[in-house]
């Protein structure tokens, strides 16, 4: 029987060159899934949801909305928080050659499949 969380997060993987791991997280930082190979994955949804916890106060101080991402631009790549409702989130590391249209067009189809599948748990 296949789990239809590990699926999303390999299909994102195999979809967008340069997404390299994904963890996905409770907004108080407890892994749900993941899919890497050298991220601990109980480590990048603790950093992750305290990032997410600072983007939203970032968010509320400059009064721009509901946060929606963050991005950390690294030497190597790039570490992407993506909030998924307002229970989890999706942290995906990728290489400096990660396609970036191809992941903005992915991204929002992937939080909409993992928030109903996350609703469906809980209901």
């Amino acid at each position: 029987m296949n789990d239809p969380v590990q699926d999303i997060l390999v299909s994102l993987r195999d979809r967008v060159m340069g997404v390299r791991e994904t963890t996905l997280a409770t907004v108080d930082g407890l892994v749900v899934a993941s899919d890497t190979d050298k991220t601990q994955p109980e480590s990048m949804a603790a950093v992750a949801s305290a990032a997410l916890s600072l983007g939203h106060r970032l968010a509320d101080q400059g009064d721009t909305g509901t946060l929606r991402q963050l991005t950390a631009q690294c030497s190597g790549g790039h570490v992407i928080v993506t909030a998924v409702g307002t229970r989890a989130l999706l942290a995906v590391v990728t290489d400096e050659g990660v396609d970036g249209l191809a992941f903005d067009r992915e991204i929002p189809t992937v939080v909409e499949n993992l928030k109903k599948i996350l609703a469906n748990d809980t209901a």
